[in-house]
Formats: C-alpha cells, sequence, structure tokens
C-alpha cells in the first residue's frame, strides 16, 4: 500500500482525504518544496526544508512541527514507500475554512501533505541537451515564494511543449528572469551569468549548488540581469532545477548553440554536479 505524509502522520493514501474547502483547493493559498532522491538519499533536504518554511513564513503560515520531525517523517516515507530514485512532493496550506478571502480564524489548521514518485534522472536530455522558447514573464511579483500558484508558469510550459520544446525562458520586459520551472544561465566568454536572487525568480536549491560549484572550481559566475538579445547571443545556455540538473539547452527560438552540442563549461558544471550526487551516496 502507498503511504503518503498528512500533517504529522504516515498513512495509507487512500485512507486521507481533503475538505473541499481546503483553502489550497480553493485559493491555492499554500507553499510547497519538491526535494531530489537518488539511491535511497535525499539530496539537500536541509536547503530545501529552510526554502519551505521560509516559504511558508513569507506568507504567515506556521509550520505546526519542527523542521527536524519533518525530516524524519520525509525519511521514513521513502524507506516504507520503498523509493530508490526519485522525489518527494510536499505542501503545506492554510487549512480548511468557509471559503472567504480573509484569512481564518487562528483555529483553522494548517493541513500539510507529502507523498513521494520514483524518478530517473533526464540522461538522454542531460547527454544531448533540450530545446526552450523566450516567453513573456506574465507571473506575479513574489517569485521568490513557492506558492501553490503556477497557473502562468503552466501556461507557459504548455506553450513550449506545443512548440515541441522543453522549457519556456521567460523575461519582462526584454530583461531574462528563469524558465517556467527551472532557472536559467548564459554563459558568455567563459562566464556565467544568471538573474539575481530578488523576488522576480526563485532562488532555485540547485541554482545555490551551481553557484558554490562554480566558487570552488574558478569558474566565473555572476549573479547579473541579461536581456532577451544577451541570451541569444551567448556561447552557452542551460537550465537547472531539482529534477532537470544542469540541463544543457542546445536552441533558444531556432538559434543553435555550441554547435547543437552542450557547451564545455556546462559539461563541467554536470560533471561537478554528478560529483556532488556521488558524495551524498556514499
Amino acid at each position: 500500500m502507498v503511504k503518503i505524509i498528512y500533517n504529522d502522520q504516515i498513512m495509507d493514501k487512500n485512507k486521507v482525504q481533503i475538505d473541499i474547502e481546503d483553502r489550497g483547493y480553493q485559493f491555492g493559498d499554500g507553499v510547497y518544496e519538491v526535494i531530489r532522491i537518488y539511491d535511497g538519499q535525499l539530496f539537500t533536504a536541509e536547503e530545501h526544508l529552510t526554502r519551505f518554511f521560509s516559504s511558508a513564513e513569507k506568507i504567515k503560515i506556521v509550520v505546526p512541527f519542527p523542521k527536524e520531525q519533518l525530516l524524519r517523517l520525509i525519511k521514513q516515507l521513502i524507506n516504507e514507500n520503498k523509493v530508490n530514485n526519485g522525489s518527494i512532493y510536499m505542501q503545506i496550506t492554510r487549512g480548511a475554512s468557509p471559503r472567504n478571502h480573509v484569512f481564518p480564524s487562528a483555529e483553522t489548521k494548517p493541513v500539510l501533505t507529502a507523498y513521494t514518485k520514483v524518478v530517473e534522472r533526464p540522461e538522454s536530455a542531460l547527454e544531448n541537451g533540450v530545446e526552450a522558447i523566450v516567453a513573456d514573464d506574465i507571473r506575479w511579483l513574489r517569485c521568490d515564494i513557492k506558492s501553490l500558484n503556477l497557473l502562468p508558469n503552466l501556461l507557459a510550459k504548455q506553450q513550449a511543449t506545443e512548440k515541441g520544446c522543453y522549457e519556456s525562458i521567460l523575461h519582462r520586459d526584454g530583461t531574462v528572469t528563469e524558465g517556467s520551472s527551472s532557472n536559467a544561465y548564459i554563459i558568455k566568454d567563459g562566464k556565467v551569468k544568471t538573474h539575481p536572487a530578488t523576488n522576480l525568480i526563485l532562488n532555485g536549491i540547485t541554482r545555490q549548488v551551481i553557484a558554490r560549484l562554480c566558487d570552488e572550481n574558478q569558474i566565473p559566475f555572476y549573479e547579473e540581469v541579461f536581456t532577451v538579445d544577451e541570451l541569444l547571443a551567448a556561447d552557452e545556455v542551460f537550465i537547472s532545477s531539482t529534477t532537470s540538473e544542469v540541463m544543457p539547452v542546445i536552441r533558444v527560438d531556432g538559434k543553435l548553440f555550441s554547435d547543437g552540442k552542450p557547451g564545455q563549461i556546462t559539461r563541467k558544471l554536470q560533471s561537478l554536479f554528478l560529483e556532488e550526487i556521488k558524495k551524498m551516496e556514499k
């Protein structure tokens, strides 16, 4: 029987019921996280949980138990579901109460759920690279919060999918922000550049790992804004996320990069990232 986390308990999936007036269902009033599992072990769990609690705090939801307890529950869930390579999705909502735009009373308890999923590494895409399009960033102005409100992201991802592409790289008035479900980077003259961690992007955990790896390996890394024109003039382009890792982008809006193959620095970052995974598995 598949298990999930419901608040502070591990339960059979088919025994859990969510109230139709849960504010996550009716308003998207909540936040979420996705943590990667490699060889049965959580990768960067501390960083993800810290961001989860931070996102909740930013929208005034108090997670009703400490980070350490949630981590223990997650590890137990992975073991009980026997997940080797995959991910764990978790979310917390403000709880169930009669529908009203105003926050409910303090007696309304937040609802936390989490489940595991089997996900293998996207090895073919990592080896060969993917294609992307450029799209308008129509999201709200608090993209630093990992909110359940993802409709603009879904529309952008669908737009890319309908054009046979992996991702939409978003921009606001010509300034590139990030992907619909990823952070975006360009490489020019050996320098890696990505949008600063402001309210306009999510400071991805994989993004943070990449920044550290660049620093440790003397790869110039700059958190600076860049334009769509700079994107299309780059030597290399890549995106990153929890499930996509360091993903080469070989074509954007028909423009080919590095002869249609993942570039040298992107390859180096992929290798360094894989080493991080192997360190965790030891």
